[in-house]
């Protein structure tokens, strides 16, 4: 049951991302359908194949289970065809992206753990796993990426990470555990986004910005 589930939250995490990439790339650049698809399948599978290559587990997921290729591309078509609705949804883009960081925090702190990692580890692989994918797509959009820039985005994955990895040394790893700490991050990023909080800037940044 835990495999299974540590499956599916990681399809739905791709699938997330892909939506989001690829509804950025439908309002931020000028694509066509082929751009637009293949950012979202970026967003989608790049963190989870840095996670793997980091992890030795080698070739990725991506490239041996066909259904990651399918629903990220699935995801870029959706987006692709019906962004001009989904984007009438407040907040779709900032929902999508939490949910996608919220699951591969988890998921990639689980698989770290399942490979016989330390829980430090498996902490930073969870949080790599999850702002990885978005990190390319700002860098093939030429944006800074979220991670180094928005308020609580590496900060929520790192917290969703550790209280997935805590059940684990407590013994009583189980699907309620794994779904509640991708909850905390999803609420902690959207309470993020929604007060517009953001982490510690250097000192006298905002002072020097309003000069």
């Amino acid at each position: 049951m835990p495999t299974t589930v540590l499956l599916v939250l990681d399809l739905v995490g791709t699938f997330a991302f892909a939506l989001n990439g690829a509804l950025i790339a439908v309002r931020s650049t000028r694509l066509d359908i082929v751009g637009v698809v293949t950012l979202g399948m970026t967003t989608a599978l790049g963190g989870g194949t840095i996670r793997d290559v980091l992890l030795g587990a080698l070739p990725p997921a991506t490239f041996v289970d066909w259904r990651y290729l399918a629903v990220a591309a699935a995801g870029g078509l959706i987006a692709f065809s019906t962004g001009h609705y989904l984007e009438r949804i407040y907040g779709a883009i900032n929902v999508l992206d939490a949910a996608g960081l919220s699951l591969f925090a988890v998921t990639g702190a689980l698989k770290a753990l399942d490979l016989g990692f330390g829980p430090a580890q498996a902490v930073v692989v969870g949080g790599i796993t999850a702002v990885g994918g978005g990190t390319l797509r700002d860098v093939l959009i030429r944006q800074v990426p979220s991670v180094l820039s928005s308020g609580l985005y590496a900060v929520p994955a790192i917290v969703g990470a550790t209280a997935v990895v805590v059940p684990e040394l407590l013994d009583v790893r189980g699907p309620a555990a794994t779904v509640g700490a991708a909850l905390l991050c999803f609420t902690i990023r959207m309470l993020g986004v929604h007060f517009d909080v953001n982490a510690p800037f250097p000192p006298g940044r905002r002072w020097r910005e309003e000069e």
